[in-house]
């Protein structure tokens, strides 16, 4: 007689029988394809095709809600006024002073300008990059809108809007590519320039009287002899750091004014908008010797902070 219970554990054997024992790759094989219900990777073609359909709508609608985001968000912004700006922004109301030439790549965190005597292969790194510098400045079509709206301005006719105030390179005299920047003559030129800050409009120290107490001698006589409708300027000074400096420095010359032009400001990001250049000429440095510079800006505005590297600029300067 048949027991019950073994006709259950039959009938339980036959349809959930355990599957045959595979090796590693059999198994694999069967994974990748397994003939028995067609199937790829484990699914079936529906399976297959419903998932293709459901992660298809689901990305689509993950794109569509990230495309209206940034489309958003881009209304908010312009693309020549930044949306923070002065006290507001990182930069901040302080510009920062910058100066070319710049040491090799190789020697990024150096700040010294050095070469040997007056053979052109000693100091052509130099004036390669300030040839490289320059270039926008010479050749108006490498600044996207420049030649098309360059104004020529003076303190009494500023840019009308939307134009923008030349720099003329040539006005740099001794310092310019056809007189190898007089570094050929173990007086060497160093360029100036103030980072942009857009908006920032310069206080001038536009009067004789209230110069401040740390400002060089030499510029305050120098702005004494100014004509008065050319006051509002940014004035630029550089001197050496420590007393052997300043004995070791020799004249300095500054081209093609001692400062930076008012009518340049304010900053607006106007299309062909090149920052001005006060080129500075080291007339006799002492040979030999490194020599320590400092160069500031000087405005009401401008805060001088040699760590912070606010309104001022240091580099080294040795001709052997």
């Amino acid at each position: 007689m048949v027991n019950q219970g073994d006709e259950t554990i039959d009938a339980f054997q036959q349809y959930y029988s355990r599957p045959p024992v595979m090796t590693t790759k059999e198994s694999f094989t069967k994974f990748l394809w397994n003939p028995d219900n067609r199937s790829v990777f484990g699914r079936t073609g529906s399976s297959w095709t419903k998932i293709g359909i459901f992660y298809t709508i689901f990305y689509g609608v993950l794109a569509a809600l990230v495309a209206i985001c940034m489309w958003v968000f881009f209304q908010t912004l312009d693309p020549r006024i930044p949306k923070w700006k002065l006290e507001k922004s990182i930069i901040g109301t302080n510009p920062g002073l910058g100066f070319r030439p710049l040491p090799p790549e190789d020697n990024v965190e150096s700040t010294l300008i050095w070469y040997k005597g007056t053979d052109h292969e000693n100091y052509k790194v130099w004036t390669d990059a300030l040839t490289s510098f320059l270039e926008v400045y010479k050749t108006p079509g490498l600044t996207p809108g420049r030649g098309q709206n360059i104004y020529n301005c003076k303190y009494t006719s500023p840019p009308p809007a939307g134009q923008v105030c030349d720099v003329n390179i040539k006005d740099f005299e001794v310092c310019t590519l056809e007189n190898n920047y007089s570094y050929h003559k173990s007086s060497p030129c160093v360029f100036l320039k103030l980072n942009k800050i857009y908006g920032w409009i310069p206080e001038y120290y536009n009067q004789t009287i209230g110069l401040p107490e740390k400002m060089p001698s030499n510029l305050k006589e120098y702005i004494a002899k100014q004509d008065p409708l050319e006051l509002n300027t940014i004035w630029v000074s550089c001197e050496g750091e420590n007393p052997a400096d300043v004995e070791n420095i020799g004249p300095i010359e500054y081209f093609p004014r001692r400062g930076f032009p008012g009518y340049y400001y304010p900053y607006e990001n106007s299309e062909g908008y090149l920052s001005p250049l006060v080129a500075v000429h080291f007339a006799r440095p002492v040979r030999g010797i490194i020599i320590n510079i400092e160069c500031k800006a000087w405005a009401k505005n401008i805060i001088h902070d040699r760590k912070e590297k606010l309104g001022s600029v240091h580099f080294e300067l040795l001709i052997d």
